[in-house]
């Protein structure tokens, strides 16, 4: 099961390496920032134990929930993630799985996983506020290298050149897993900004 995921993720996502340039995004203020709902739109790239896959990202984070998709290179939905306080799903065609959290959930089904809500902080260039960091800056004060939780999270190039721009691309590494995360375009929920 877990196999047929990765290698359908890596298949998908072979011809979808070309770069698009990252949107110019209107940024909340940094006081509302960690709490504001977007949608995030990119590619993901995993690796793990030797096997290499991808797929298009388009990651829809609300207050109390989230979504995930992962994509073909033509837009067609392959797996939805789908997680609240209460319990996490992945459907994948006719397949459908169920947990208590999205971490639980993606242990089970991947043999690996990727902490959803440190994810929400460091997408943003932030750390988490429940555990330590260390964290590295670069020449314009942006979060070059966040290490937390046992991830290392490296910020490959953000979106603009100024302190307040978001990240473009970032590198997550945790013991055999080394994912990349390509985001394309950022998109805030207006409602409720």
């Amino acid at each position: 099961m877990v196999v047929r995921l990765l290698v359908l993720i890596g298949v998908i996502f072979l011809s979808g390496c070309a770069s698009l340039r990252p949107h110019r995004v209107p940024i909340p203020p940094p006081t509302r920032l960690e709490s504001a709902p977007f949608v995030l739109n990119g590619r993901i790239s995993i690796s793990y134990r030797g096997e290499r896959n991808s797929a298009g990202l388009h990651w829809n984070h609300q207050t109390q929930s989230d979504e995930i998709l992962l994509l073909t290179p033509l837009g067609q939905t392959v797996a939805r993630i789908s997680s609240n306080a209460q319990h996490a799903t992945l459907d994948q065609g006719d397949q459908h799985h169920e947990a208590q959290d999205i971490e639980t959930l993606m242990t089970q089904v991947l043999g690996w996983h990727l902490p959803l809500s440190g994810l929400h902080y460091w997408s943003l260039g932030k750390a988490t506020m429940n555990s330590p960091a260390q964290i590295e800056r670069d020449g314009q004060g942006r979060v070059a290298v966040l290490r937390q939780a046992g991830w290392e999270v490296r910020y490959l190039s953000y979106t603009e050149a100024a302190s307040e721009s978001l990240p473009a691309r970032m590198e997550l590494i945790h013991d055999d897993l080394q994912v990349k995360l390509f985001i394309d375009e950022w998109d805030w929920d207006s409602s409720s900004q």
